[in-house]
């Protein structure tokens, strides 16, 4: 078409359509993006007046360099080399100074086709129930397209909508395998031992996931949302459809990934997978290329995460660089062992900047990174111990107040009933027994319980234990059902502090802090 000045008038009025087209687009019902509402949801906005719903993934570690150590994989299976346990690490992108720990956002549920739609095409799709099906058929590049094309509307049409950190607005792609199989094992809403089986708590597999069969999808992708979610509130994290990772694929070699980066990662199982395929260790290599085109599959979708850049602003900067210099050459319990480890950091480092020979300054230099590298490792694994020790600590607290109390109920019970009985009285006789087999144990119990706090005290010191009580406190925040254990962990704490401060074996003591520890409403209920 050639432009003419009477040309103009027709192209200005098209334009103003195509506008209004999306302002005057019917909004979604709930229904359509959010199956299953919840308090915790953190909804954003998307073109054709619709909506996408995200959940937090929280870490309780808030300084810049702090990251959690976690397992991912599986140690038994035939598929060694694809999917053997190894360790990695994860921080979230969002600074939350109330819960002194971060958090990023993943997508409650698969992207679904109206959505994928609404980001895609030039007209505002109609809302039906065949449109809330996932999104399948599409490319790794048409993936990383629609998280493009969100990002560019929100900055033009919500950007204060978007979380931010440190002044700058967050950002959604895919995620990273980290991410996404944190994520999909339940993060630290499960307990460690929930978090490396297979999959997250489930009564029964068909209740949570689809997978093949004609009890569960019947050979077919489902609707978002129709069965329960993980302990996150994530929808079909495994089965239904298969998810596109941001990351290449790697083989693994025993305990760490090897070095060769191959096409892209697809997670989770889908809904022609048998049940054994449906865990949280599958993991299958994708071709980027079907021949001459981008490969599709109509049994992958995608799932969206929204996160932060790492390097915000110069203060940011700042930080890091601080973090950095005091990594491999601080140590929390201050032993004589960590304290030389860092003294010799020091003078590597004092020696490496006084050295003008350009080689021998870098081979002092690697071999301070080296040292740091190897302290900040046995730091790390330290500090898994010591939440090791005050789980096990605040769960005897818990015994302590069980067996505690149960022994003052059977003593009151026989000075109630007996306690002007002849001696010959049966069941008097059988009381005694019992209270006497009662007091044994919890006498056992509290030996035990006084051996663990002393040498977990004299090991890791104040200062090591006190930076890992904080830690462990929120990760038993975000656990609802270990957030019972709150209490009883400040409990054990106090106990701890006072052996700390007189350094007295107080175990009648150490008993009745336990035995006075208010256990909360609902954990009462539950027993």
């Amino acid at each position: 078409m050639t432009l003419t000045p009477s040309s103009l008038p027709y192209l200005l009025v098209l334009g103003l359509l195509a506008n209004v087209s999306s302002v005057l687009a019917e909004p979604w019902t709930e229904n359509n993006w959010n199956p299953k509402p919840d308090g915790e949801d953190i909804v954003l906005p998307m073109p054709c007046e619709g909506s996408m719903v995200f959940r937090r993934v929280e870490i309780p570690m808030a300084g810049p360099l702090d990251d959690l150590p976690i397992t991912l994989g599986q140690d038994s299976g035939d598929w060694g080399v694809i999917e053997h346990s190894y360790p990695a690490f994860i921080a979230g992108s969002f600074s939350d100074k109330k819960a002194k720990g971060r958090y990023y956002l993943m997508a409650k549920y698969e992207l679904t086709t109206l959505q994928y739609q609404a980001l895609t095409e030039g007209t505002c799709p109609t809302p039906s129930r065949k449109l809330s099906l996932p999104m399948t058929g599409v490319s790794w590049f048409d993936a990383v397209s629609a998280a493009d094309k969100y990002n560019q509307w929100l900055r033009s049409h919500a950007m204060d909508k978007l979380p931010q950190e440190d002044g700058d607005a967050g950002f959604l792609r895919l995620p990273t395998e980290v991410e996404w199989e944190f994520a999909a094992r339940g993060g630290l809403k499960v307990n460690s031992a929930e978090f490396r089986d297979q999959h997250y708590p489930m009564d029964d597999m068909k209740n949570y996931e689809w997978f093949s069969g004609a009890q569960s999808s019947n050979g077919r992708a489902q609707l978002i949302g129709l069965l329960q979610s993980n302990p996150l509130g994530l929808y079909d994290m495994l089965g239904n459809v298969s998810e596109m990772m941001f990351n290449p694929f790697y083989l693994n070699k025993l305990n760490r990934l090897h070095g060769q980066a191959g096409g892209f990662v697809v997670r989770g199982g889908n809904f022609l997978s048998g049940p054994t395929e449906i865990r949280s260790a599958t993991r299958k290599e994708v071709n980027y290329y079907d021949q001459a085109t981008p490969l599709t599959s109509k049994t992958t979708g995608l799932r969206l995460v929204l996160v932060a850049p790492t390097i915000t602003s110069t203060d940011k900067v700042k930080l890091l660089e601080k973090s950095w210099e005091t990594l491999g050459a601080e140590n929390q319990a201050n032993t004589k062992k960590n304290d030389e480890a860092k003294d010799t950091v020091k003078a590597l480092g004092s020696l490496a900047s006084n050295v003008d020979d350009a080689a021998l300054k870098q081979k002092l230099k690697d071999l301070e990174n080296q040292l740091r590298a190897s302290n900040q490792k046995q730091q790390e694994e330290r500090d898994q111990s010591i939440r090791a020790s005050l789980n096990l600590g605040s769960f005897l607290c818990t015994k302590l107040q069980d067996d505690g109390r149960f022994l003052d109920f059977l003593n009151h019970n026989y000075e109630l009933l007996c306690k002007n009985k002849d001696a010959s009285d049966a069941n008097c006789a059988i009381r005694k027994t019992k209270l006497g087999e009662q007091s044994d144990r919890l006498q056992q119990l509290t030996g035990y319980y006084a051996s663990s706090l002393v040498d977990a005290t004299t090991l890791y010191g104040k200062e090591g234990l006190q930076h890992e009580v904080t830690v462990f406190d929120q990760m038993l925040t975000l656990n609802k059902r270990l957030s019972g254990l709150k209490p009883f962990l400040a409990a054990h704490w106090q106990n701890q502090q006072k052996y700390l401060a007189n350094g007295k074996i107080d175990t009648a003591g150490w008993l009745e802090s336990c035995k006075q520890t208010n256990t909360p409403k609902a954990i009462t209920q539950e027993k």
